[in-house]
């Protein structure tokens, strides 16, 4: 498939978007003002650990070590005070996953659960709603909303590999390989989101679609970034990749049906093809030459890794019901509209 020349301006990074709350109101003004004063411990441990602020101001204080934001210093991305906030919310965060995830398993129990695919006629999964009946004004929902990974797909999970060694790191690395493309910018897995976008008539600007996102949607989000950022969370990441790249292959397959089925274009359809096939490689490469190796050299990291994928599963699970309670309901489960596309008009009768 030959594909238009893609180029995408990074002169200036995302503007900051709105404040959710106290705390991400104190990162904004922080990020825009080194002077500016943070918040009281008071507030961290009070704040909802799923909730708008809190997950709002740990992306904002993540996205320093990817692409950053228009009119703040690179050098904030170590600020100390913006540190050491950034570690008690992420404590937060961290202590309401380890009190909520599902009975403790070992990696290859909870590896096993997410292997088992719906039975025949259970419609609960989002890609499997999106297949049998999404609408067009639906999948652009989602498309926005996984923009905000997809459109820097890879990255943070390329945080484990100098925590990896031998063929568990030999293994992450070719993987992560094919998610950049295998050398040709072209098939770079954020271009070819950025490429489904264009064909739903939606923006691809990287963080434009920050402000619509969900709090369930950042938790998906900040998660990685979270398991990636420490050291001490290497077992997590590999899990939290693992669960990916299990369910991502029949989820990509139901979801390159539904964009067919709308007719939303032949780049949309690619990405999730590409999906398909790539994924069900990825899903026994990383079961068999990076998780059972490293567990091989470091056994102590088994619970770590079942962690993983289990916070992935409780995080995906809450944005399937946000959205799916949205979109049966004729609601969009946006927080912001998105704007009319003049490439791909929506008629009335399609929005919600």
């Amino acid at each position: 498939m030959t594909t238009a020349p893609y180029t995408e301006a990074r002169d200036t990074s995302p503007v900051l978007p709105a404040a959710r709350g106290a705390l991400s109101h104190a990162v904004r003004s922080a990020l825009r003002n080194r002077h500016a004063p943070l918040v009281a411990p008071r507030l961290v441990a009070e704040a909802e650990p799923y909730g708008d602020d809190l997950q709002l101001a740990l992306y904002l204080l993540y996205e320093l070590h990817y692409q950053g934001f228009d009119g703040v210093g690179d050098d904030r991305e170590w600020d100390p005070e913006l540190l050491r906030l950034r570690g008690a919310l992420e404590l937060r965060f961290l202590d309401a996953l380890r009190a909520d995830v599902p009975r403790k398993a070992s990696a290859g129990e909870a590896l096993d659960a997410v292997l088992v695919e719906p039975a025949v006629g259970d419609d609960t999964g989002v890609s499997t709603h999106l297949q049998n009946e999404g609408s067009l004004w639906q999948l652009r929902e989602y498309a926005a909303l996984r923009s905000l990974y997809h459109l820097k797909e890879a990255d943070p999970h390329a945080w484990v590999i100098p925590r990896l060694h031998g063929r568990a790191k030999a293994a992450m690395v070719a993987v992560e390989y094919d998610e950049f493309g295998a050398g040709r910018a072209e098939d770079v897995h954020a271009r070819l989101f950025a490429d489904l976008m264009d064909d739903l008539g939606l923006d691809h600007t990287y963080g434009l679609y920050l402000d619509a996102a969900p709090a369930q949607l950042l938790c998906t989000v900040n998660v990685m970034s979270l398991f990636g950022l420490h050291r001490a969370l290497r077992g997590a990441l590999v899990g939290h990749f693992a669960a990916v790249e299990v369910t991502s292959s029949p989820g990509s397959r139901r979801l390159a049906k539904a964009m067919r089925r709308a007719d939303a274009g032949p780049a949309a359809a690619r990405f999730y093809d590409e999906h398909v096939e790539a994924d069900a490689v990825h899903e026994q490469v990383v079961r068999h030459e990076v998780i059972a190796p490293l567990l091989a050299a470091e056994p102590r990291l088994d619970a770590d890794v079942a962690f993983g994928i289990q916070a992935t599963g409780l995080l995906e699970d809450r944005l399937g019901v946000l959205l799916l309670e949205a979109w049966r309901h004729g609601r969009s489960a946006l927080r912001v509209p998105l704007a009319a596309s003049a490439r791909h008009p929506v008629s009335p009768v399609e929005l919600p």
